[in-house]
């Protein structure tokens, strides 16, 4: 009699992360750490912070590691380009399901 399990039932996953280059690995290792968690959020936001060495340098700029929030004034600093800032919000977006804007900082 046939198993009534799925196909893929009992592979092990063998997906791996593909890094940019080793400063964009050991970023990842170094600061996922610092995380309060290791979820699917997290790693998507440490991921996408460790692609560029504007944000990689700059990451407690961006993300506060002890509160867990992220920091929409860093879109409005003098060392974004329009690179940095493209990452920023997309990891941003991975991170809380919303793109901060530069504008969420402004007054009112």
């Amino acid at each position: 009699m046939a198993a009534n399990t799925a196909t893929g039932a009992g592979k092990k996953d063998t997906r791996t992360i593909t890094f940019k280059n080793d400063e964009h690995k050991k970023f990842y290792k170094e600061y996922l750490q610092k995380c309060r968690y290791q979820d699917v959020y997290h790693k998507a936001l440490v991921y996408s912070l460790g692609i560029d060495r504007d944000t990689r340098v700059n990451v407690n700029r961006i993300y506060d590691f002890k509160t867990g929030c992220v920091k929409t004034e860093c879109l409005h600093e003098g060392w974004q380009n329009s690179g940095s800032a493209r990452i920023v919000r997309m990891a941003f977006n991975l991170y809380c399901n919303g793109t901060p804007s530069v504008y969420d900082t402004e007054e009112q």
